[in-house]
C-alpha cells in the first residue's frame, strides 16, 4: 500500500457513518463551567447532527465529567455504561458530541470495538456531503486534511512501518507517517492558494457590487433557523431547505425588490454552530465575508426553539468575531427575524411579544413565519426604511442622449415623477423628482 491517499480517508468515514446505528453520548464537562446551552438542548442537537447525515440513532445520554481522562475522556465506570449502551441497542458506532483528541478517539475504539467519532469529525462528514460549489469542496477539503493531520497514527494502521528512501522523496528511517504529513502540508498549502484566488475574485465582485451599486443584505442566524426557507419566499429560489442542520453550505445570492428600493441583493449564508470546528471557521471565513460587506444584517432566529437565547449568542459571537459587532455596537444595521412564531402556542405567542422590546431594545424586531408568509411583508418594509433612512427628494436634470444615468437613477433611486423638456440649446432633457439615500447620490455624482 502506498502512502496518504488523499479523500480516502473522507470516503471510508463516508461508508462507515452512512445508514449506521449509532449511541450518541454527549459528555457535560462540569469543571469548564458545564454548557453553553442547556445539556438536553445540546444532546439534541447532536442528534439532529447525527441524523443530517443520514445515521440512525438508536439511544442517546448524557454522561457528567468532572476530571477529564487523558485517555478516554469519560472514567472507567462512563465506558462500561457506554459499552453496556452499545449492546442493547446493537449499536455499530458511537459519536461523542465533544472533542476528542486522537489518543482518546483511539483508546475508546480499541475499549468499546466500535468506530468512534467526535462532534468535529461528524460536521466535517456533513459539510464533505452537503459542498457543492468548486469553493465549498476546496474548503471542507482543507479543513478536513488539517482534522485528519494530528490522527495519521490512528486513521492508516500501514503508517506504523519505516520507509527506506533518499533524495526529495525521504531520507533514510523517514517513516511513513512523518511523509504523508509532508503530503497533507503540501496540499493544504495548494488548497490555501486556490481559497486565497477565490477570495480575491470574490472581492473583486464586491468591488463591482459597490459600483453597481446595489444594496446587500444578508441573512446569518443558527443552523436549521430558517434562513433558506426564508430566502426561498423572497426571491422566489430553490435553495436547498429542508428540517436539516447544515442544510444550506454554499453562499447564494438572488435580486429581490423592497419598498422604495428597486433591486436589492439578498444573501443567503451559511448557519452558524456552537463549538463550530476551528478548522472549519478559518475554512469558511472567506464565505462568511459577504456578511461584512452587507448593508444591513437580517439575523433569522428560531423563536419556537427553547434554546433561542444561547442561539442568539452563539451567532453574536461569531459576528462579534468577523468585526460586524464591535464594542460600540455592530457596524451595519441588524434586524432580528423571530421566525418560526406560527409554532407557537398562544400563551407562548403572548409571552414572546411582551419579550420583545426586554429582549433587543435597541434593535429592530419583527415575528414572521418563513412558511406561511406571516409577517414578511413587514420585514421587507422594515428594510426597505433601512435602507432608504435619510433619503432626499432631488429635481436632477439628465440629457435624454444619456441614457446609462437615466436608467441608473430609474434603477437605484425611486422616481416620483419626470417630464421632458429642452435647454436653451435645444437638446433634449429629461427633468426627474427623484429620491435617493446620500449612499446612492454620492454614487450618481461619481459616474
Amino acid at each position: 500500500m502506498s502512502g496518504f491517499e488523499f479523500g480516502r480517508e473522507t470516503e471510508l468515514q463516508g461508508e462507515v457513518t452512512r445508514g449506521a446505528r449509532a449511541l450518541v453520548v454527549l459528555p457535560d464537562i462540569k469543571q469548564r463551567g458545564g454548557l453553553g446551552v442547556d445539556a438536553e438542548a445540546r444532546l439534541e442537537e447532536g442528534e439532529g447532527l447525527a441524523r443530517a447525515i443520514g445515521i440512525e440513532v438508536v439511544d442517546s445520554f448524557i454522561l457528567p465529567i468532572r476530571a477529564v481522562r487523558p485517555s478516554t475522556l469519560f472514567g472507567e465506570g462512563q465506558v462500561e455504561r457506554i459499552q453496556v449502551a452499545i449492546n442493547q441497542s446493537d449499536a455499530d458506532l458511537v459519536i461523542v458530541d465533544g472533542a476528542l483528541s486522537a489518543i482518546q478517539q483511539r483508546n475508546l475504539e480499541d475499549k468499546l470495538a466500535r468506530k468512534v467519532i467526535d462532534r468535529t469529525g461528524l460536521i466535517l462528514e456533513i459539510f464533505g456531503e452537503r459542498a457543492a460549489t468548486a469553493e465549498g469542496r476546496l474548503q471542507v477539503e482543507l479543513a478536513h486534511l488539517d482534522y485528519q493531520a494530528g490522527r495519521l497514527v490512528r486513521s492508516w494502521t500501514h503508517l506504523e512501518r519505516q520507509r527506506g528512501g533518499f533524495g526529495f522523496l525521504g531520507g533514510p528511517g523517514e517513516t511513513q507517517i512523518e511523509a504523508d504529513r509532508r503530503l497533507i502540508r503540501g496540499r493544504m498549502a495548494r488548497i490555501r492558494r486556490e481559497l486565497e484566488q477565490v477570495r480575491r475574485t470574490r472581492s473583486l465582485h464586491r468591488e463591482r457590487r459597490q459600483r453597481a451599486p446595489w444594496p446587500v443584505v444578508a441573512l446569518v442566524g443558527y443552523t436549521n433557523a430558517g434562513k433558506s426557507t426564508l430566502f426561498n419566499r423572497l426571491t422566489g429560489a430553490d435553495v436547498m431547505a429542508e428540517d436539516l442542520l447544515f442544510a444550506t453550505l454554499d453562499p447564494t445570492m438572488r435580486a429581490i425588490r423592497l419598498p422604495g428600493v428597486d433591486k436589492t441583493i439578498l444573501s443567503d449564508t451559511v448557519g452558524f454552530i456552537s463549538e463550530l470546528p476551528t478548522q472549519l471557521v478559518a475554512a469558511f471565513r472567506a464565505t462568511l465575508e459577504e456578511v461584512t460587506a452587507a448593508d444591513v444584517i437580517v439575523h433569522v432566529r428560531d423563536i419556537a426553539n427553547p434554546a433561542t437565547g444561547a442561539q442568539k449568542l452563539e451567532v453574536e459571537a461569531i459576528l462579534a468575531d468577523l468585526g460586524v459587532i464591535g464594542e460600540e455596537g455592530p457596524s451595519v444595521p441588524i434586524i432580528e427575524a423571530w421566525n418560526k412564531w406560527d409554532l407557537l402556542s398562544a400563551e407562548d405567542s403572548a409571552m414572546r411579544h411582551d419579550l420583545i422590546a426586554a429582549d433587543v431594545p435597541d434593535r429592530p424586531v419583527v415575528p414572521i413565519s418563513a412558511v406561511t408568509g406571516d409577517g414578511v411583508a413587514n420585514l421587507l418594509e422594515m428594510l426597505g426604511e433601512l435602507l432608504t433612512g435619510g433619503a432626499r427628494v432631488l429635481e436632477l436634470s439628465v440629457p435624454m442622449a444619456d441614457g446609462q444615468k437615466l436608467a441608473w437613477l430609474h434603477a437605484h433611486g425611486e422616481v416620483l415623477a419626470e417630464s421632458l423638456t429642452e435647454d436653451a440649446e435645444g437638446i433634449p432633457i429629461q427633468r426627474l423628482t427623484v429620491r435617493l439615500t446620500p449612499r446612492e447620490l454620492g454614487r450618481f455624482v461619481q459616474m
